[in-house]
């Protein structure tokens, strides 16, 4: 409540921090950090990650029509899922696999032309998994869904 409520506050006094302020990634972004502090202040451990996915998705959104240079691509969301699963591992003990999945998918899919490249260099027999490397990850993600039990 104090977040959004400054938030207007500061829009009704026409107050603007920086260009862009008044915009629904800036609602993301203090919601976001509502819930970590939340999370962190009392131990709520399960409040880390939806906090860290709605500040990384509101970052993420916020310079995309001010900034030419910012990533508009698929793997900054899923690198910011990642990060969010990270922390919470860190916090909670638990699930740091599926954490380091996520990173090592968010970090192929941002290098994905270098990826390409590197592998179309090495030899042309791996023209084969280049075309249908999405299958390794429906394999590794119908393992973790239906065969790996806890």
């Amino acid at each position: 409540m104090l977040g959004i409520g400054s938030y207007f506050l500061l829009q009704q006094l026409s107050i603007t921090l920086f260009s862009g302020f008044f915009s629904w990634s800036t609602l993301v972004i203090i919601i976001g950090i509502a819930l970590l502090v939340q999370a962190y202040g009392d131990n709520d451990h399960t409040a880390i990650f939806p906090g860290v996915i709605l500040i990384g998705f509101g970052i993420h959104f916020h310079p995309l029509n001010t900034l030419s240079l910012w990533p508009e691509h698929a793997g900054m969301l899923v690198l910011v899922i990642a990060v969010g699963l990270l922390l919470r591992s860190s916090k909670t003990k638990a699930n740091f696999g599926e954490g380091v999945l996520l990173l090592a998918l968010a970090l192929l899919l941002l290098n994905y032309q270098s990826f390409n490249s590197w592998l179309a260099g090495i030899s042309s027999g791996f023209s084969f998994i280049v075309r249908y490397w999405p299958v390794l990850l429906i394999g590794v993600g119908g393992y973790l869904l239906f065969i790996k039990k806890k």
